[in-house]
């Protein structure tokens, strides 16, 4: 049985357009608690606060921009979004104090909400529905090779250079990705018949229950790409913390591999649920870090960087399947709305890490932060256990 064609001229276009816009996103991610440390003087509490201001900008867009998708064509969109984000790093290069900072952060945020909602909606238009697991997974992997590269050159670029640099590689990398994006051919939108406008229009209703036991999980992993390398020189890590990113990209690349395939075989809360045990086994594992390094520096070392490729599997294990199960629990003409109501689940994860792992970590210490964050995990598991799948079985639409 011959399989439904998957690569083709336009997806590899949109595959590119989305590393590009990553690569330029992870190298400043690392980054920027520095850079509010150094140049503005801020606290871990401040930095984590500031850097929130650009999640909670994208989480509140996203609902609308999911509607807008369902609603008119969605290539312009996704092309006017993605400017957008590429013209604000210019903007960076000219904020000379924390309050221009910040309200270019949340313009960024807004940005960033629409194109990325725009971009996975796009993948899943533009490729056969026999492949969507593959398809997704892919296009994420797209992600994961920008962050085995973006973090590491970021921190380097941070040891050497200075902001200015950054900012600017950051702004070339996406103005490529822009080219790229303009290359993607969409099929024309099929008209819909407009419905009221309601809720269900901005948050898919179905897919709450999966959203909050995804944000669960996405509280320490917001944690982790953002302090991990101030973790790591409260370990005595002082060289190759970026090194911890690119394992993490590294475990998410081969897993998604296989876990699209998985999911492409329908067996989606069994996915789910192995990259989630594997995550909580691994946040666990980070916060001992702290109590290793008393004991043996080498095997803590050992353990910090094991701990990131392993993290890397669980969530490139389970990051198609969540895509998937929110797109199988809406009908076609709001697949924009399932897509926006996943990332905005992720993203309202990763904005309370970002503020709890800096105030966590000004307050006490980043390992008792990926404690709390473990904790959380377990949470996630038995909640999705109990309420999410069997709702999943029940509600899907295909």
């Amino acid at each position: 049985m011959t399989q439904d064609r998957l690569v083709t001229p336009s997806y590899c276009f949109i595959l590119s357009a989305n590393f590009l816009l990553y690569f330029g996103f992870y190298l400043l991610m690392p980054v920027l608690p520095f850079y509010l440390t150094e140049v503005f003087r801020t606290g871990n509490a401040t930095a984590g606060i500031v850097l929130s201001c650009y999640t909670v900008a994208a989480l509140t867009v996203r609902p609308f921009s999911g509607y807008l998708l369902d609603t008119f064509a969605r290539k312009p969109l996704y092309l006017f979004a993605f400017f957008i984000f590429t013209a604000i790093f210019a903007g960076y290069l000219l904020a000379g104090s924390l309050t221009l900072f910040i309200i270019l952060r949340v313009l960024h945020g807004v940005a960033f909400g629409t194109v990325t909602v725009s971009g996975n909606t796009i993948v899943i238009d533009i490729t056969p529905s026999s492949r969507r697991g593959t398809a997704v997974g892919y296009y994420g992997l797209s992600n994961n090779i920008a962050m085995s590269i973006g973090p590491m050159v970021g921190l380097f670029l941070h040891d050497f250079y200075s902001f200015t640099t950054i900012f600017l590689c950051a702004l070339g990398s996406c103005s490529l990705g822009f080219v790229m994006a303009t290359l993607v051919k969409t099929p024309p939108k099929q008209p819909v018949k407009r419905e009221p406008v309601s809720l269900d229009r901005f948050i898919l209703l179905k897919g709450i229950r999966a959203g909050f036991a995804l944000l669960l999980l996405s509280i320490p992993y917001g944690m982790t790409t953002t302090y991990v390398a101030m973790y790591a020189r409260q370990l005595g890590i002082t060289g190759g913390s970026g090194l911890f990113f690119t394992l993490m990209a590294v475990g998410m690349a081969v897993s998604r591999i296989f876990s699209g395939r998985q999911v492409d075989k329908g067996r989606i809360p069994q996915v789910i649920s192995l990259g989630m045990y594997l995550a909580c086994v691994c946040f666990f594992a980070l916060s001992a870090c702290a109590f290793l390094a008393q004991w043996d520096d080498r095997v803590s070392t050992g353990v910090y960087f094991g701990v990131a490729l392993l993290l890397g599997v669980g969530f490139g294990t389970m990051f198609p399947a969540f895509n998937t199960l929110f797109v199988n629990l809406a009908p076609n003409s709001q697949r924009g709305t399932a897509t926006s109501t996943y990332l905005t689940s992720w993203d309202v994860g990763i904005g309370i890490g970002l503020v709890a792992g800096g105030y966590i970590g000004q307050i006490s210490t980043f390992d008792t932060a990926y404690l709390f964050g473990a904790c959380l995990t377990v949470v996630s598991i038995v909640y999705f256990r109990l309420r999410v799948a069997p709702h999943f079985e029940k509600n899907k639409l295909r």
